[in-house]
């Protein structure tokens, strides 16, 4: 299977000790979550997939309930370290506040949860991230494919 560059990029940066949030960006249909099948079919890092796609907008309480379930799981495996991917975040109101959050919660405690969003909508996504995530974050953008 074709791999973009975009994947090794994510790879890398999920080796890395914790520092910061992963977030996959990019306009619809660009193969952000094909690229986030292929890395954790390869990744040995226990994880969880979510997506926000058809959850309330106003349903910030589905994010928390989605980060217990993988702090949960992390305790359950006794794993070092686990991976979080949420997709659709930026279609949950005011996500970003309560990711910062959750974030900064694993942060105080030392629990090494790694987090990956993915969301369609830069400008969306943007604005969660400047607001309350700032110096939190990484962003890879992904666009359409070009010929070469």
């Amino acid at each position: 299977m074709f791999e973009r560059p975009h994947l090794q990029t994510l790879r890398s940066r999920l080796k890395e000790p914790r520092r910061w949030i992963q977030v996959l960006v990019g306009p619809r249909q660009v193969g952000k979550t094909t690229l986030i099948h292929q890395l954790t079919s390869q990744h040995q890092t226990p994880h969880l997939f979510v997506s926000a796609d058809a959850v309330a907008a106003s349903d910030t309480v589905w994010l928390q309930q989605q980060w217990q379930l993988a702090r949960t799981r992390q305790d359950l495996l006794q794993a070092e370290e686990f991976l979080l991917i949420i997709d659709e975040i930026q279609k949950i109101e005011n996500w970003s506040e309560m990711v910062k959050k959750l974030w900064d919660q694993d942060s105080n405690t030392g629990r090494i949860l790694k987090l990956v969003l993915l969301g369609s909508s830069r400008l969306l996504l943007q604005n969660g991230l400047t607001e309350s995530l700032a110096g939190r974050f990484e962003t890879i953008y992904m666009g359409h494919w070009s010929g070469k």
